[in-house]
Protein backbone atom coordinates (compact mmCIF):
# COMPACT_ATOMS: atom_id res chain seq x y z
CA UNK A 1 0.00 0.00 0.00
CA UNK A 2 1.53 3.25 -1.20
CA UNK A 3 1.99 5.63 1.66
CA UNK A 4 -0.77 8.31 1.10
CA UNK A 5 -0.39 12.22 0.61
CA UNK A 6 -3.25 13.93 2.27
CA UNK A 7 -3.53 16.86 4.31
CA UNK A 8 -5.60 16.47 7.45
CA UNK A 9 -7.85 18.83 6.92
CA UNK A 10 -9.00 17.09 3.43
CA UNK A 11 -9.24 14.02 5.91
CA UNK A 12 -11.26 15.35 8.50
CA UNK A 13 -13.48 16.91 6.37
CA UNK A 14 -14.29 13.72 4.36
CA UNK A 15 -14.31 12.30 7.52
CA UNK A 16 -17.23 14.44 8.62
CA UNK A 17 -19.44 14.44 5.37
CA UNK A 18 -22.64 12.46 5.64
CA UNK A 19 -24.71 11.09 3.33
CA UNK A 20 -27.38 12.54 2.01
CA UNK A 21 -30.52 10.31 2.97
CA UNK A 22 -32.62 11.80 -0.31
CA UNK A 23 -30.40 9.51 -2.00
CA UNK A 24 -30.85 5.59 -2.71
CA UNK A 25 -29.04 3.33 -0.16
CA UNK A 26 -26.91 2.02 -3.20
CA UNK A 27 -25.46 5.72 -4.24
CA UNK A 28 -24.74 6.17 -0.40
CA UNK A 29 -22.90 3.05 -0.36
CA UNK A 30 -20.71 3.70 -3.23
CA UNK A 31 -19.99 7.27 -2.14
CA UNK A 32 -18.70 5.43 0.86
CA UNK A 33 -16.65 3.03 -0.89
CA UNK A 34 -15.28 5.61 -2.70
CA UNK A 35 -14.44 7.78 0.59
CA UNK A 36 -12.59 4.69 1.83
CA UNK A 37 -10.88 4.37 -1.32
CA UNK A 38 -9.67 7.87 -0.80
CA UNK A 39 -8.56 7.95 2.07
CA UNK A 40 -6.73 4.29 1.74
CA UNK A 41 -4.50 5.99 -0.86
CA UNK A 42 -5.14 9.68 -1.01
CA UNK A 43 -3.52 11.56 -3.66
CA UNK A 44 -1.21 10.27 -6.41
CA UNK A 45 2.48 9.99 -5.73
CA UNK A 46 5.69 10.29 -8.50
CA UNK A 47 6.03 6.09 -7.37
CA UNK A 48 3.03 5.89 -9.98
CA UNK A 49 3.79 5.46 -13.37
CA UNK A 50 1.01 7.55 -15.05
CA UNK A 51 2.11 10.27 -12.18
CA UNK A 52 6.07 10.31 -12.63
CA UNK A 53 6.54 13.91 -14.15
CA UNK A 54 3.98 15.58 -12.04
CA UNK A 55 4.34 15.95 -8.38
CA UNK A 56 0.92 17.05 -6.77
CA UNK A 57 2.33 16.66 -2.69
CA UNK A 58 3.83 20.18 -2.62
CA UNK A 59 0.85 22.01 -4.34
CA UNK A 60 -1.61 20.60 -2.81
CA UNK A 61 -0.20 20.40 0.46
CA UNK A 62 -0.12 24.35 0.39
CA UNK A 63 -3.52 25.48 -0.19
CA UNK A 64 -5.80 26.40 2.44
CA UNK A 65 -9.11 25.83 0.41
CA UNK A 66 -12.51 26.10 2.42
CA UNK A 67 -14.03 22.22 2.00
CA UNK A 68 -18.08 22.47 2.79
CA UNK A 69 -19.57 20.26 5.17
CA UNK A 70 -21.27 17.60 2.78
CA UNK A 71 -19.64 18.69 -0.48
CA UNK A 72 -22.13 16.88 -2.35
CA UNK A 73 -25.30 17.46 -4.10
CA UNK A 74 -28.21 14.79 -4.34
CA UNK A 75 -29.50 12.76 -6.87
CA UNK A 76 -32.63 11.97 -5.69
CA UNK A 77 -34.01 8.95 -8.09
CA UNK A 78 -31.18 7.91 -10.53
CA UNK A 79 -32.93 6.32 -13.71
CA UNK A 80 -31.64 2.58 -14.30
CA UNK A 81 -29.35 4.05 -17.30
CA UNK A 82 -28.12 6.79 -14.76
CA UNK A 83 -27.32 3.78 -11.73
CA UNK A 84 -25.59 1.96 -14.65
CA UNK A 85 -23.49 4.96 -15.46
CA UNK A 86 -22.56 6.49 -12.15
CA UNK A 87 -21.61 2.12 -11.11
CA UNK A 88 -19.45 2.28 -14.37
CA UNK A 89 -17.30 5.16 -13.19
CA UNK A 90 -13.56 4.09 -12.78
CA UNK A 91 -13.46 6.01 -8.88
CA UNK A 92 -10.48 3.35 -8.48
CA UNK A 93 -8.34 5.76 -11.40
CA UNK A 94 -6.91 7.12 -8.99
CA UNK A 95 -7.41 8.95 -5.45
CA UNK A 96 -8.69 12.44 -7.55
CA UNK A 97 -11.32 9.97 -8.95
CA UNK A 98 -12.24 8.33 -5.50
CA UNK A 99 -12.54 11.75 -3.96
CA UNK A 100 -14.75 13.54 -6.75
CA UNK A 101 -17.65 10.35 -6.83
CA UNK A 102 -17.62 10.93 -2.62
CA UNK A 103 -18.46 14.33 -2.66
CA UNK A 104 -19.82 14.48 -6.56
CA UNK A 105 -22.06 17.19 -7.43
CA UNK A 106 -24.06 14.95 -9.93
CA UNK A 107 -26.24 15.97 -12.42
CA UNK A 108 -27.41 14.09 -15.34
CA UNK A 109 -28.22 15.23 -18.89
CA UNK A 110 -30.06 13.10 -21.17
CA UNK A 111 -30.27 14.61 -25.00
CA UNK A 112 -33.06 13.96 -27.26
CA UNK A 113 -32.08 16.24 -29.64
CA UNK A 114 -30.22 20.48 -29.41
CA UNK A 115 -30.36 22.88 -31.62
CA UNK A 116 -27.75 25.13 -29.93
CA UNK A 117 -25.04 24.50 -27.56
CA UNK A 118 -25.26 23.16 -24.36
CA UNK A 119 -22.96 25.01 -21.56
CA UNK A 120 -22.05 24.21 -18.39
CA UNK A 121 -20.04 26.43 -17.16
CA UNK A 122 -18.26 26.72 -13.49
CA UNK A 123 -17.14 30.00 -12.42
CA UNK A 124 -15.59 30.43 -9.13
CA UNK A 125 -14.78 33.61 -7.06
CA UNK A 126 -12.95 32.19 -3.82
CA UNK A 127 -10.96 29.76 -2.25
CA UNK A 128 -13.21 27.00 -2.25
CA UNK A 129 -13.10 22.96 -3.08
CA UNK A 130 -15.24 21.91 -6.21
CA UNK A 131 -16.42 18.34 -7.34
CA UNK A 132 -18.55 18.71 -10.09
CA UNK A 133 -19.68 15.15 -11.55
CA UNK A 134 -21.56 15.33 -14.93
CA UNK A 135 -23.71 12.49 -16.89
CA UNK A 136 -24.36 13.43 -20.23
CA UNK A 137 -26.30 10.92 -22.77
CA UNK A 138 -26.52 11.95 -26.24
CA UNK A 139 -29.99 9.71 -27.48
CA UNK A 140 -29.62 7.44 -30.76
CA UNK A 141 -29.79 9.43 -33.89
CA UNK A 142 -29.16 12.88 -31.85
CA UNK A 143 -26.91 15.90 -32.99
CA UNK A 144 -25.62 17.64 -29.69
CA UNK A 145 -22.80 20.41 -29.31
CA UNK A 146 -21.42 20.59 -25.30
CA UNK A 147 -19.49 23.25 -24.53
CA UNK A 148 -17.71 22.77 -21.01
CA UNK A 149 -16.05 25.99 -19.45
CA UNK A 150 -14.03 25.95 -15.87
CA UNK A 151 -12.46 30.16 -14.68
CA UNK A 152 -11.77 31.17 -11.61
CA UNK A 153 -10.46 34.20 -9.86
CA UNK A 154 -8.87 32.50 -6.89
CA UNK A 155 -6.51 29.66 -5.47
CA UNK A 156 -9.36 27.61 -5.81
CA UNK A 157 -9.27 23.80 -6.12
CA UNK A 158 -11.43 22.10 -8.92
CA UNK A 159 -12.09 18.21 -9.18
CA UNK A 160 -14.41 17.51 -11.84
CA UNK A 161 -15.69 14.47 -13.67
CA UNK A 162 -17.49 13.74 -17.06
CA UNK A 163 -18.66 10.71 -17.97
CA UNK A 164 -20.61 10.82 -21.76
CA UNK A 165 -22.65 8.17 -23.46
CA UNK A 166 -22.65 8.79 -27.07
CA UNK A 167 -25.32 6.37 -28.37
CA UNK A 168 -25.72 4.34 -31.86
CA UNK A 169 -25.68 6.78 -34.79
CA UNK A 170 -25.22 10.00 -32.34
CA UNK A 171 -22.80 12.70 -32.78
CA UNK A 172 -21.18 15.20 -29.99
CA UNK A 173 -19.08 17.78 -30.86
CA UNK A 174 -17.51 18.41 -27.16
CA UNK A 175 -15.45 22.04 -26.32
CA UNK A 176 -13.71 21.19 -22.75
CA UNK A 177 -11.88 24.76 -22.28
CA UNK A 178 -10.14 25.18 -18.52
CA UNK A 179 -8.99 28.59 -18.08
CA UNK A 180 -8.36 28.88 -14.25
CA UNK A 181 -6.86 31.34 -12.01
CA UNK A 182 -2.67 31.06 -11.87
CA UNK A 183 -2.94 30.19 -8.14
CA UNK A 184 -5.43 27.38 -9.04
CA UNK A 185 -5.77 23.37 -9.20
CA UNK A 186 -7.39 21.43 -11.98
CA UNK A 187 -8.05 17.96 -12.13
CA UNK A 188 -10.29 16.85 -14.42
CA UNK A 189 -11.19 13.26 -16.06
CA UNK A 190 -13.75 12.48 -19.12
CA UNK A 191 -14.58 9.00 -19.69
CA UNK A 192 -16.46 8.51 -22.95
CA UNK A 193 -18.24 5.38 -24.97
CA UNK A 194 -19.31 5.08 -28.20
CA UNK A 195 -21.90 3.44 -29.88
CA UNK A 196 -22.82 2.14 -33.37
CA UNK A 197 -21.76 4.37 -35.83
CA UNK A 198 -21.20 7.44 -33.25
CA UNK A 199 -19.01 10.08 -33.62
CA UNK A 200 -17.62 11.96 -30.52
CA UNK A 201 -15.56 15.35 -31.55
CA UNK A 202 -13.44 17.11 -28.72
CA UNK A 203 -11.35 19.94 -28.39
CA UNK A 204 -9.63 20.33 -25.15
CA UNK A 205 -8.39 23.65 -24.26
CA UNK A 206 -5.93 24.12 -21.26
CA UNK A 207 -4.71 27.49 -20.85
CA UNK A 208 -4.85 28.18 -16.75
CA UNK A 209 -4.38 27.04 -13.26
CA UNK A 210 -1.27 26.33 -10.97
CA UNK A 211 -1.29 22.50 -11.56
CA UNK A 212 -3.45 21.24 -13.91
CA UNK A 213 -3.89 17.22 -15.33
CA UNK A 214 -6.56 16.00 -17.58
CA UNK A 215 -7.56 12.73 -17.84
CA UNK A 216 -10.06 11.20 -21.31
CA UNK A 217 -10.70 7.85 -22.06
CA UNK A 218 -12.79 7.22 -25.26
CA UNK A 219 -14.10 3.57 -25.94
CA UNK A 220 -15.22 2.14 -28.72
CA UNK A 221 -18.07 -0.43 -27.84
CA UNK A 222 -19.63 -1.28 -31.04
CA UNK A 223 -18.84 -0.67 -35.33
CA UNK A 224 -18.46 2.24 -37.06
CA UNK A 225 -17.37 4.60 -34.56
CA UNK A 226 -15.41 7.66 -35.07
CA UNK A 227 -13.30 9.49 -32.28
CA UNK A 228 -11.63 13.08 -32.58
CA UNK A 229 -9.67 13.79 -29.52
CA UNK A 230 -7.40 17.14 -29.99
CA UNK A 231 -6.11 19.66 -28.10
CA UNK A 232 -4.13 22.62 -26.71
CA UNK A 233 -1.92 23.26 -23.81
CA UNK A 234 -0.73 26.86 -23.68
CA UNK A 235 0.74 27.77 -20.55
CA UNK A 236 3.94 29.96 -19.12
CA UNK A 237 5.29 31.02 -15.99
CA UNK A 238 5.88 28.34 -13.53
CA UNK A 239 2.77 26.45 -14.29
CA UNK A 240 2.31 22.45 -14.82
CA UNK A 241 0.06 20.98 -16.98
CA UNK A 242 -0.13 17.09 -17.66
CA UNK A 243 -3.02 15.55 -20.32
CA UNK A 244 -2.87 11.52 -20.31
CA UNK A 245 -5.28 10.24 -22.83
CA UNK A 246 -6.35 6.49 -23.20
CA UNK A 247 -7.98 5.71 -26.83
CA UNK A 248 -9.26 1.73 -26.70
CA UNK A 249 -10.39 0.18 -29.60
CA UNK A 250 -12.44 -2.80 -28.56
CA UNK A 251 -14.27 -3.50 -31.51
CA UNK A 252 -13.88 -3.84 -34.99
CA UNK A 253 -13.72 -1.11 -38.22
CA UNK A 254 -13.33 2.21 -35.63
CA UNK A 255 -11.19 5.66 -36.85
CA UNK A 256 -9.33 7.59 -33.96
CA UNK A 257 -7.93 10.88 -34.52
CA UNK A 258 -5.79 13.03 -32.00
CA UNK A 259 -4.15 16.38 -32.98
CA UNK A 260 -2.50 17.85 -28.93
CA UNK A 261 -0.43 20.59 -29.38
CA UNK A 262 1.53 22.75 -26.59
CA UNK A 263 3.50 25.57 -26.57
CA UNK A 264 5.34 26.62 -23.05
CA UNK A 265 7.13 29.55 -21.76
CA UNK A 266 9.05 30.68 -19.48
CA UNK A 267 9.60 27.90 -16.72
CA UNK A 268 6.62 26.10 -17.55
CA UNK A 269 6.08 22.13 -18.06
CA UNK A 270 3.72 20.08 -19.78
CA UNK A 271 3.00 16.51 -19.91
CA UNK A 272 1.60 14.34 -22.77
CA UNK A 273 0.99 10.65 -22.20
CA UNK A 274 -1.52 9.16 -25.04
CA UNK A 275 -2.24 5.39 -25.16
CA UNK A 276 -3.86 3.61 -28.16
CA UNK A 277 -5.09 0.49 -27.89
CA UNK A 278 -6.28 -2.20 -30.66
CA UNK A 279 -7.82 -5.20 -29.46
CA UNK A 280 -6.89 -8.76 -30.81
CA UNK A 281 -10.54 -8.46 -32.66
CA UNK A 282 -10.31 -4.91 -33.88
CA UNK A 283 -9.54 -5.74 -37.47
CA UNK A 284 -9.88 -2.50 -39.35
CA UNK A 285 -9.01 -0.02 -37.12
CA UNK A 286 -7.56 3.32 -38.15
CA UNK A 287 -5.73 4.95 -35.41
CA UNK A 288 -3.72 8.28 -36.25
CA UNK A 289 -2.15 10.30 -33.11
CA UNK A 290 0.72 13.26 -33.44
CA UNK A 291 1.70 15.46 -30.67
CA UNK A 292 3.54 19.07 -31.03
CA UNK A 293 5.22 21.24 -28.98
CA UNK A 294 6.40 24.64 -29.26
CA UNK A 295 9.15 26.03 -26.64
CA UNK A 296 9.26 29.47 -26.35
CA UNK A 297 12.23 29.73 -23.74
CA UNK A 298 15.02 27.64 -23.19
CA UNK A 299 14.00 26.29 -19.71
CA UNK A 300 10.56 25.55 -20.78
CA UNK A 301 10.12 21.60 -20.66
CA UNK A 302 7.83 19.09 -22.08
CA UNK A 303 7.71 15.26 -21.17
CA UNK A 304 5.39 13.73 -24.57
CA UNK A 305 4.89 9.92 -24.72
CA UNK A 306 2.75 8.84 -27.54
CA UNK A 307 1.91 5.20 -27.36
CA UNK A 308 0.32 2.08 -29.35
CA UNK A 309 -0.75 -0.57 -28.10
CA UNK A 310 -1.69 -3.61 -31.50
CA UNK A 311 -2.63 -6.60 -30.90
CA UNK A 312 -4.09 -7.29 -34.54
CA UNK A 313 -2.41 -7.20 -37.94
CA UNK A 314 -4.85 -5.80 -40.09
CA UNK A 315 -5.10 -2.20 -39.07
CA UNK A 316 -3.60 0.80 -40.19
CA UNK A 317 -2.01 3.06 -37.28
CA UNK A 318 0.61 5.97 -36.45
CA UNK A 319 1.59 8.33 -34.08
CA UNK A 320 4.88 10.71 -33.43
CA UNK A 321 5.51 13.35 -31.31
CA UNK A 322 7.89 16.77 -31.97
CA UNK A 323 9.46 18.78 -29.79
CA UNK A 324 11.15 22.45 -31.40
CA UNK A 325 11.41 25.90 -31.10
CA UNK A 326 10.09 28.70 -34.13
CA UNK A 327 11.34 27.78 -37.26
CA UNK A 328 14.42 29.82 -38.24
CA UNK A 329 13.60 30.12 -42.28
CA UNK A 330 10.12 31.25 -41.15
CA UNK A 331 11.05 33.60 -38.70
CA UNK A 332 13.79 35.21 -41.30
CA UNK A 333 11.38 35.40 -43.84
CA UNK A 334 9.40 37.38 -41.80
CA UNK A 335 11.99 39.56 -40.32
CA UNK A 336 12.59 40.18 -44.09
CA UNK A 337 9.66 41.54 -45.07
CA UNK A 338 9.94 44.60 -41.97
CA UNK A 339 7.63 42.85 -39.22
CA UNK A 340 9.99 43.65 -35.12
CA UNK A 341 10.67 40.33 -33.90
CA UNK A 342 8.85 40.15 -31.31
CA UNK A 343 5.72 40.62 -33.54
CA UNK A 344 6.94 37.85 -35.95
CA UNK A 345 7.77 35.66 -33.40
CA UNK A 346 4.12 36.03 -31.63
CA UNK A 347 2.82 35.64 -35.22
CA UNK A 348 4.24 32.31 -35.77
CA UNK A 349 3.48 31.74 -32.30
CA UNK A 350 -0.39 32.45 -32.81
CA UNK A 351 -0.89 29.95 -36.17
CA UNK A 352 1.04 27.19 -34.27
CA UNK A 353 -1.82 27.08 -31.80
CA UNK A 354 -5.00 28.38 -34.35
CA UNK A 355 -4.76 25.09 -36.16
CA UNK A 356 -6.64 23.49 -32.65
CA UNK A 357 -8.08 26.36 -32.24
CA UNK A 358 -10.26 26.88 -35.41
CA UNK A 359 -11.73 23.54 -35.02
CA UNK A 360 -14.14 25.72 -32.35
CA UNK A 361 -16.94 26.02 -34.31
CA UNK A 362 -19.18 27.77 -31.75
CA UNK A 363 -17.90 31.35 -32.90
CA UNK A 364 -18.28 32.97 -29.22
CA UNK A 365 -15.97 30.57 -27.71
CA UNK A 366 -13.24 30.82 -30.37
CA UNK A 367 -13.44 34.80 -30.07
CA UNK A 368 -13.12 34.32 -26.77
CA UNK A 369 -9.81 32.12 -27.12
CA UNK A 370 -8.76 34.14 -29.62
CA UNK A 371 -8.60 37.07 -27.52
CA UNK A 372 -6.63 34.75 -24.46
CA UNK A 373 -4.17 33.29 -26.44
CA UNK A 374 -3.13 36.90 -28.13
CA UNK A 375 -3.32 38.48 -24.54
CA UNK A 376 -0.96 35.62 -23.72
CA UNK A 377 1.41 36.48 -26.04
CA UNK A 378 0.78 40.43 -25.84
CA UNK A 379 -0.13 41.05 -29.42
CA UNK A 380 -2.88 42.49 -31.31
CA UNK A 381 -3.58 41.86 -34.71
Amino acid sequence: MMVAVIEKDRVEALKNFHTDPREPEWLRDLRQEAFLEFSERGYPTVRQEDWKYTNVAPVIGSMTVAFGRNGHGALKDPTHDERRLIEQFNFQRNGFTAENLARADLVSIVIEESSEPIELNSLVDDDSAHFPHRLITVKSGATATLIETYSSNASNFTNAAMQIVVEDNARLTHYRVQKESPEAVHYGVTEVSLGRDASYNSTNINLGGKLSRHDIEVKFTAEGGEAWVDGLYMINGTRHADTHSIIDHQVPNCTSHQNYKGVLNDKSRAVFNGKVFVRGNAHGTDAQQQNKNLLLSNEARVDTKPQLEIFNDDVKCSHGATVGQLEEEELFYLLTRGLPETLARNLLTYGFAEEIINKIGVEKIKAELDNAVLHRLATVL
